[in-house]
């Protein structure tokens, strides 16, 4: 990758949602915003191989995005009250006190997660908005066609416009009805930063899961008494932790087993580990711990254990038991999975993943646990075609290069 090429990624991962969210803020549509942003960037791409990165590249892009919207405004020709259109051009009006905390992006997040959508179009909506995700990445994220992913960003950004839904936080008293909705959407964020989809992409993307941290501390700021924040803030904590130890010097994806323990982040374990005893505490007084509580604290027994044959495996499977009655999901019953193969051996375990092929057909993962427990019954042919279908479903290179050497590795 050229120089100019890394300005450009590095200025889409860290601008991509402060733009999206200032000019949302500005002129009062995400279609308009979002389009901007895409232009400014693309501008770049053919100026700055011939003019050079500019001394301050979110600065250019911000102000090429402005002039975009502005341009588009007037090709419109539907803004025909002079004063409005001045008013945007100068933008001398101070921003109205929208909430406790001022944030373009957390703002977004809220438009974006009214529940005026439904909830799987706010969590892609915002994955496009305010996570920069391009449409088939976030498609691969819901195991559906791009097209279908299109149609539906396409839909919610026109009701939104159509139904005058308002671009700011929402009150004190409205709060804690909007942020499950809210809490999904961070959940997926964080989690295509932790294991990036996109063919050809970095199999971290740390921009994604600092966002998605950085908001979901906005949202606690909010909500200090909500346990749901507050175990997908210590959810969010325990895994990031561990991000240095997972990919090796040449790019490859390092499992759970196979992390240098001692290159984990002590501070954020600490304070994810606090985090989760605070919500044990609530659990023994009474208060049932929802999803992502349950989450964290099975990250929880993962990163208290010195070393993989230390792990409680008993303790990760009656959380994941927990889990399993408030999400019945075949991922979370794969996952769960996992756990059945270090208790009751990998046999146990292979025959409660292979009931979920028909609904994890699509999903790498299912692929790839499937080829796991196939190696450690001595299956080795059945464990490679498994491999191989993980591989041509993988997201990223470093998944692929992981996959690979497993299944090369077969006897």
């Amino acid at each position: 990758m050229s120089d100019v090429e890394e300005a450009i990624t590095r200025a889409h991962h860290e601008e991509w949602a402060r733009m999206v969210a200032a000019l949302t803020r500005r002129f009062g549509d995400l279609d308009i915003a979002e389009e901007a942003v895409a232009e400014a960037f693309a501008t770049a791409v053919e100026r700055w191989p011939a003019d050079g990165v500019p001394p301050n590249p979110g600065a250019w892009l911000t102000t090429t995005a402005n002039r975009k919207a502005i341009d588009r405004i007037r090709r419109e020709n539907k803004r025909d009250d002079k004063h409005k259109e001045a008013q945007m051009l100068h933008d001398n009006t101070p921003p109205e006190p929208l909430g406790a905390i001022d944030d373009d992006r957390l703002r977004l997040i809220f438009t974006c997660c009214h529940p005026a959508l439904a909830m799987q179009t706010r969590v892609a909506l915002t994955l496009r908005m305010v996570g920069g995700l391009t449409v088939p990445e976030i498609a691969r994220a819901f195991l559906v066609q791009a097209t279908t992913m299109e149609q539906r960003i396409t839909r919610a950004k026109a009701k939104i416009k159509a139904a005058c839904i308002p671009y700011r936080i929402p009150s004190a008293d409205d709060l804690p009805a909007r942020v499950s909705g809210v809490l999904a959407v961070l959940f997926l964020v964080f989690n295509e930063g932790y294991l990036a989809t996109g063919p050809g992409t970095d199999p971290v993307r740390h921009d994604l899961t600092s966002e998605a941290i950085r908001l979901t501390r906005l949202i606690r700021a909010l909500l200090p008494e909500d346990g749901e924040v507050a175990g997908l803030l210590a959810l969010m904590l325990l895994t990031e932790a561990r991000r240095a130890a997972r990919v090796s010097a040449n790019g490859e994806l390092v499992a759970l087993d196979e992390q240098d323990r001692g290159a984990w982040d002590a501070a954020l374990i600490a304070e994810g580990h606090r985090l989760v005893r605070e919500r044990l505490a609530a659990a023994a007084a009474g208060a049932a711990p929802g999803r992502y509580q349950i989450l964290a604290a099975i990250n929880a027994v993962h990163t208290s254990a010195p070393d993989i044959r230390d792990t409680d495996w008993s303790q990760v499977l009656a959380l994941y038991d927990q889990l399993i009655r408030l999400d019945p999901s075949p991922i979370i019953a794969l996952n769960r999975a996992v756990a059945v193969a270090e208790l009751d051996g990998p046999e146990v375990a292979l025959a409660t993943v292979n009931r979920l092929a028909e609904a994890l057909a699509s999903y790498h993962a299912y692929h790839a646990t499937r080829a796991d427990l196939l190696r450690r019954l001595g299956r080795s042919q059945q464990s490679r075609a498994a491999y191989n279908r993980a591989i041509e479903l993988a997201g990223n290179t470093g998944e692929t290069a992981y996959l690979t050497r497993r299944r090369d590795q077969l006897q």
